[in-house]
């Protein structure tokens, strides 16, 4: 949904952008295409992802290897306080799930990585073979969302005993015979995305990014967030709803509504079938928009 997300971004030619989630840098090129004058920071994490921003060469282009949790530190590093919109595609980048040395992938076998920065020394693998049994019950449950999460930790801590986890597929092997039958790849998906999350700490990490969203937006800024999975859809559903993550919205002493955010739509924008049918990762995508309101 990259027109999406662009429309959505109401980009003003001398305003200042924020993509979090550089990855192949497809969102980055179009915010660029429309500023005169304007300037467009982003950050990612990942070496690929460094490696694919230096080739960009626009006077209005900045590039932060970081990760998003530390946007608004690294916008003042570079002597930016506010700005007009932030733009984040959560989840794995297209080259990343390609990239079978990553261990993203179900499709492949490869090690099992799942580093968004590889700098970090923390694996799948280790997750894998050294978390205790209830805290790999908790994480397939509330990560994975699987049903039978229980299982599935049992069946990882009885494996590694006699071969700890490396590869991909010896993940896929310890638990093939627990994967709903005909739902195999779905559910392999699920406990990778369990994984992945851990790993890089995905959920600290966006409540953390979007608290800040609110204090760096100027007034009538957009914030536009594509997830991929409910725990994501839930998070920033209640951020633009409620101001916060979790919990309820504060109000003030007459009765008004405490949050910086005001949703542009009820639901979020879902992809079409035309544009499931060319990138099967859409099926999952939820866009969702908001306006930084005027402060009382």
């Amino acid at each position: 949904m990259l027109k999406e997300c662009i429309d959505a971004l109401q980009i003003d030619p001398e305003g200042v952008y924020v993509d979090v989630t550089f990855g192949g840098g497809g969102h980055s090129l179009k915010i660029l295409d429309q500023l005169k004058g304007g300037r467009l920071i982003s950050f990612d994490q990942d070496e690929d992802a460094r490696q694919q921003a230096e080739n960009i060469e626009h006077r209005s282009f900045t590039f932060c290897q970081a990760n998003f949790m530390y946007m608004k530190r690294y916008l003042k590093l570079n002597g930016v306080t506010h700005v007009n919109g932030i733009l984040a595609d959560l989840g794995v980048s297209s080259h990343q799930i390609d990239s079978p040395a990553r261990g993203f992938s179900t499709r492949f076998d490869g090690p099992l990585d799942m580093r968004m920065d590889q700098t970090q020394s923390a694996t799948a693998a280790n997750v894998l073979n050294e978390y205790s049994e209830e805290e790999l019950h908790k994480l397939f449950g509330m990560y994975g969302e699987l049903k039978n999460a229980r299982t599935a930790a049992r069946m990882v801590v009885q494996q590694r005993v006699n071969k700890p986890f490396a590869r991909t597929e010896d993940l896929k092997a310890a638990l093939q015979s627990i994967a709903p039958r005909g739902k195999e790849n779905k559910y392999f998906a699920q406990v990778f995305q369990a994984l992945r999350i851990e790993v890089n700490a995905e959920m600290k990490a966006l409540e953390d990014f979007l608290h800040q969203c609110g204090e760096v937006m100027a007034e009538g800024g957009r914030l536009v967030v594509m997830s991929y999975h409910s725990l994501e859809d839930r998070m920033v559903k209640n951020y633009i709803n409620k101001g916060k993550v979790f919990g309820e919205v504060e109000k003030d002493f007459y009765g008004n509504e405490i949050k910086p955010f005001a949703a542009v739509s009820r639901k979020p924008i879902e992809a079409s079938p035309e544009e499931i049918e060319q990138n099967s990762r859409a099926r999952s995508a939820k866009l969702r928009i908001a306006e930084k309101l005027k402060e009382r």
